[in-house]
């Protein structure tokens, strides 16, 4: 025990000691060893050191982690986002889905009307019909033609042959007639001589006159035998000429049907294709149709949740216009807007944790592409530094994060959903 409490103690009991109502004796005088100087300056001086060296080595080891790390707050959840709309202009007859509903791929939006479309057909069914009919009709005119070309060339070459022998048979004719009129023609000399030389004796009275009238006859005869021997001869020699024109035409004839055969044929074979092409679009037509009809009914392409529903029941639609967005839930990704300055380390590949603000969970995930520009040029008004006064701004550009599947939490991400991602990039 210390001297201070020795004398605290003593100084108790001198008091008990003492008559009641007597003054109580002077305490001794206390020494400086009694009362020490308290040490609590010292004590938040050493508190704080500890607290400054903790604090230094935790930002010391948070630096060391974070320096092996890339993370940004503009991230988000991106999909792809599938607009749905009517091939087909037509009324809206039923709409099978709701806003927010999940469809399978196939399942059915809405259905059309299909009167007018049916009509179409119908109609496309009756053009085929006749586009048939016109061929059929077409078809054996090909091998007719082709026949009847090679009768007439047939036909055209027995009427050279026949024209070659009859050319042959009228010259053959001349040649005998111009023999006779020779013949003739000596004949009628000898005849003219006879009658001069009756004639000479008549005028002596040495022959009768009866025998002049004989020879004078037979002159008379001869002369005319020998005209109409001429005669045949002129006439034997247009015969000649006749049928050499017709043995000349009947050759030209037989080059005209040659020369003119392969044309009807392609023509008759070109006429044949145009009625197949005619019966191929008519068919088609009717394929279409068919499709059109089949447009009735709107499917999903996809699976996914209805989303943007713009449509009601009556609804007057036309090809184009966007009926449905289907937000296809089952391939997400995220879009992480990193500055440019983060991209120095990151490449594909690299692993990443992504903390999902709405879920409170973390999701592990890898880098899969960055894209090629940075987003302020892709946008629908690029910058033109060029034009103005130029101010540097740092760039972000977007990398795609895809996810690890199979994690708890997937399901309930949507496109859009704000994130965090951290880019593992050392």
């Amino acid at each position: 025990m210390d001297s201070t409490s020795t004398e605290r103690i003593a100084s108790k009991g001198a008091a008990e000691g003492a008559a009641p109502g007597a003054p109580a004796a002077p305490a001794a005088p206390a020494t400086q060893s009694q009362a020490p100087p308290k040490k609590n300056g010292g004590s938040r001086k050493a508190v704080f050191g500890v607290v400054a060296i903790v604090a230094a080595v935790a930002g010391g080891a948070y630096y060391l982690n974070q320096r092996h790390f890339e993370e940004t707050d503009d991230a988000q959840i991106d999909g792809d986002i599938s607009s749905v709309g009517a091939r087909v202009a037509g009324t809206v007859e039923s709409v099978a889905v709701r806003e927010g509903q999940e469809v399978k791929a196939g399942d059915v939006l809405l259905v059309l009307d299909p009167a007018d479309l049916q009509v179409m057909v119908e109609q496309a069914e009756a053009q085929v019909a006749q586009a048939e009919a016109q061929l059929q009709a077409e078809d054996p005119n090909v091998d007719i033609t082709q026949t009847t070309n090679t009768s007439v060339a047939s036909t055209a070459q027995s009427d050279i042959a026949s024209a070659v022998a009859s050319v042959s048979a009228a010259r053959q004719e001349v040649s005998q007639l111009a023999a006779q009129l020779e013949q003739a023609k000596a004949a009628d000399r000898q005849t003219q001589l006879d009658k001069t030389r009756d004639t000479a004796l008549l005028s002596t009275q040495a022959i009768s006159q009866a025998e002049y009238d004989r020879a004078d006859s037979a002159a008379a005869a001869s002369a005319a035998g020998v005209r109409a021997m001429e005669q045949s001869l002129a006439a034997a020699k247009d015969r000649v000429k006749e049928a050499s024109a017709r043995a000349s035409q009947a050759h030209a004839h037989y080059v005209e049907v040659r020369s003119n055969a392969p044309r009807e044929i392609d023509t008759k074979k070109a006429s044949l294709l145009v009625r197949k092409a005619a019966l191929a679009l008519a068919r088609a037509g009717l394929r279409q149709a068919q499709l059109n009809l089949s447009y009735a009914r709107v499917l999903s392409p996809v699976d996914g949740i209805v989303s943007k529903k713009a449509v009601t029941l009556g609804d007057r639609v036309a090809p184009g216009q966007q009926l449905f967005a289907i937000s296809q839930t089952k391939r997400l990704w995220v879009t992480a807007n990193f500055r440019e300055t983060q991209l120095r380390d990151m490449h594909l590949g690299q692993r990443a944790e992504v903390h999902v603000d709405a879920l409170g969970i973390d999701l592990a995930g890898s880098v899969q592409s960055i894209t090629g520009a940075t987003g302020s040029r892709l946008s629908l008004l690029p910058p033109e530094n060029a034009s103005g006064n130029y101010v540097k701004v740092v760039q972000r550009i977007p990398v795609r994060v895809d996810l690890d599947p199979g994690q708890p939490g997937l399901e309930a991400l949507r496109p859009g959903m704000s994130v965090e991602p951290e880019v593992r990039v050392r």
